[in-house]
């Protein structure tokens, strides 16, 4: 059960090779390489976490290799919080919670520019708070009424 592609799919504003120089740029990347072991990580992890309209409309929006990436493995059954996606990146990964940290805000803040600013919000709506952060967006909560 795999995400089908949609017709008529625009072509992405970026190419993979401008996003993975985007990356490199977001992260000190020394290489175009360690860029691109980012991005192809980060984007398996969060492929897993999205599901439905929001996951084929975000492949949609990113180059072919980056969309392929994100649709490479089928959806979680649990979704995780944003902190236990860092976790997860890092232990599939081999690298510390820091690294994996410094490689999603690398990766995502420029999918976020790919996306859009309506298409990023839907994508975050469909994830714990404390995923817009690795957007690189600010997440303000809604104020609660004050119980009298």
């Amino acid at each position: 059960m795999y995400d089908q592609p949609r017709p008529n799919r625009p072509t992405s504003a970026m190419t993979f090779d401008q996003m993975l120089e985007r990356v490199r740029y977001e992260g000190a990347y020394p290489t175009r390489e360690r860029a691109e072991e980012a991005v192809r990580n980060v984007l398996t992890a969060l492929g897993r976490q999205i599901t439905g309209d929001e996951r084929v409309d975000l492949a949609q929006c990113l180059p072919v290799e980056a969309a392929l990436a994100l649709t490479c493995a089928p959806p979680d059954a649990e979704q995780l919080t944003g902190w236990g996606f860092v976790k997860n990146l890092a232990a599939q990964t081999g690298v510390s919670p820091a690294v994996a940290r410094w490689d999603t805000g690398a990766v995502l803040t420029p999918v976020a520019r790919l996306a859009g600013p309506d298409l990023t919000a839907r994508v975050l709506e469909r994830l714990p708070d404390d995923y817009a952060l690795l957007f690189g967006q600010a997440h303000l909560r809604r104020s609660q009424p004050i119980a009298a």
